[in-house]
């Protein structure tokens, strides 16, 4: 059974996950990665869902303020004996469901070309394409999604 739980970015399950995703996006970015990493800092972020099947931490999702109305959504990972349960989605709708109750309208998020889980994960979800944002506009690698939330 999967049980989700709400914490901040001091949680220890929180920053191991948030080292395997590194890890994972080390790979996948290769030479774009030290561009990446340098807008993924977990420092500041006060909104964070857990996954945990047993006492496991078996995913994570953050959320962090990208404007009045909008929440950016960050740090999204399952470990690989997690995947294909549904945690990410759970992770996801929990995210979305703590953003509205803050009475953001939306959320929006960055995700690379390389990453084509992650990228059906948000198409299912309902989120829909948009520009490429702020640092990621013209960076041909990445793709930019927003969900209307309210």
């Amino acid at each position: 059974m999967i049980t989700l739980h709400r914490t901040n970015s001091e949680n220890p399950d929180f920053i191991a996950l948030v080292k395997l995703l590194d890890a994972d996006l080390a790979i996948r970015d290769g030479a774009d990665h030290a561009f990446y990493a340098q807008f993924n800092k977990i420092d500041t972020i006060r909104h964070v869902v857990l996954a945990f099947e047993g006492d496991q931490a078996m995913g994570c999702g953050a959320i962090k303020e990208f404007s009045a109305e909008a929440m950016e959504v960050k740090r999204m990972f399952v470990r690989p004996e997690g995947r294909q349960k549904g945690i990410a989605s759970m992770v996801l709708g929990e995210l979305e469901r703590w953003a509205a109750e803050m009475s953001y309208a939306r959320t929006v998020l960055e995700t690379g070309t390389k990453q084509p889980e992650a990228i059906e994960l948000y198409t299912r979800r309902g989120y829909a394409r948009i520009p490429n944002y702020g640092q990621y506009a013209g960076v041909e690698n990445s793709l930019c999604f927003e969900k209307i939330l309210l």
